[in-house]
Parts: C-alpha cells; structure tokens; sequence
C-alpha cells in the first residue's frame, strides 16, 4: 500500500512542488494540502495520512502549535517532518521538542525528500542528527543528568542513536544482535517516554546526558 502523505504550507507553489516530487513515487501518495496549521487537526482526522509534511511558519497557527495540538489530540497519529527554509532555525528545534521526527530543507533535493520521508517512516535513524546536535548545541544545560533510570547498556545505546548510528551500526558497534539492539532502543524510549528515536534524543540532549560537542 502506498504511503499517504499530508501536505501543509501557506505557500501554494511549495505544496505544487512537494506534491510534484511525492506523487512522483510508486510508494508515496499525497492525500491532501492545507495552507495552515489550523487545518491540520480535521484533515488528518478525515484523511489519515502516515506522514505530514509541516510548514514551521505559517501565518494563523504554525508548524510548532500544529504539531502539539495533533500528537495529544489525534489516536495514533502521523509522523509528522517539518519542512523549513533554515536548518538552524530555533523554530525547527521547537517543532522537534513539540514532537516532529524531523525536518527538512525547502531547498532539498527531490530525492532526499523522499529519503526522509521513507528514513522516518522507518524509525532506525535520525533524519540529519548533525543538524540536530547543532540546534542542541544552544540550549544543552552546562551539566548532564545521568538517567540512572536506564540501564548502562540502554544508556549505551542512546548516546550511539544521538550520534546517528542506525540499529545495525549500534549493533556493530555494541556487539550485539539486531534485535537485542531494537529491544534495547524501544526500553529506552518507553523508559524517556519518548514518542519515537528523534524525541529520544532530543531528550538526551535537553537533560544534558549527551553533549551535542562531545
């Protein structure tokens, strides 16, 4: 089946060029535009898409306010990838920290669109973890929490996830089997309370377990 993509952007010619590049796809299918994140609660709610493409700056409610409002008030909703013009935007980290998997550039290539679109789905790596670390590199606490909560090995795991390793390179990194390595990620998400990998380890850096320098 294919996979059913939102798209939400007060720019029409932005939707015209996502949509161009989506429905380009034998696996993707666009199922529906807004131009505002007001928009967004009743469209995912009568389209169920698996995946919104969200606008961070939209002029009534934006990316970040649309993004809470859906993650608590939709059952089982989409993943949701902010799309930005700047990848150092404060807007882009608040988004993350609302509960957005990811983001990418307006000015991206088609196919690392699609590549995003189909790592986050995916869920075994984060979608540009340098960029990320940059934007932690701002607000990290000058000292770091612990987590003593989790255990060594799962505290292992979250400091190779906030680096971008994927579930087989921890594993051959770690030494373990793939699947000893998706139980520990998935303890450590249940244990941060954490939606998917990308909240995991904007946790990690918001506590200062992990040091976006280090």
């Amino acid at each position: 089946m294919s996979v059913r993509v939102l798209l939400v952007d007060d720019e029409r010619l932005i939707r015209a060029g996502l949509r161009a590049i989506v429905d380009s796809e034998p696996d993707l299918t666009v199922v529906g535009e807004a131009a505002d994140g007001a928009e967004v609660p009743g469209l995912v709610g009568q389209l169920r898409p698996d995946v919104v493409l969200m606008d961070v700056r939209m002029p009534a409610v934006d990316g970040i306010r649309a993004t809470e409002h859906l993650l608590s008030a939709v059952d089982d909703p989409p993943k949701v990838i902010v799309v930005t013009t700047f990848e150092n935007d404060d807007y882009v980290y608040d988004a993350l920290l609302a509960g957005a998997s990811g983001f990418l550039l307006k000015r991206a290539r088609p196919e690392e669109i699609v590549a995003g679109i189909r790592t986050v789905l995916a869920g075994d790596s984060l979608l540009f973890p340098a960029a990320i670390r940059g934007m932690a590199a701002r607000r990290a606490p000058a000292t770091g929490a612990p987590l003593d909560f989790l255990t060594e090995r799962e505290r292992d795991v979250l400091r190779l996830m906030a680096a971008g390793l994927s579930n087989g390179e921890i594993a051959a990194e770690l030494y373990l089997g793939l699947q000893t390595v998706k139980t520990h990620v998935g303890n450590v998400l249940g244990k941060l309370g954490a939606r998917d990998r990308t909240q995991a380890v904007i946790r990690a850096y918001e506590s200062g377990f992990v040091r976006p320098t280090g």
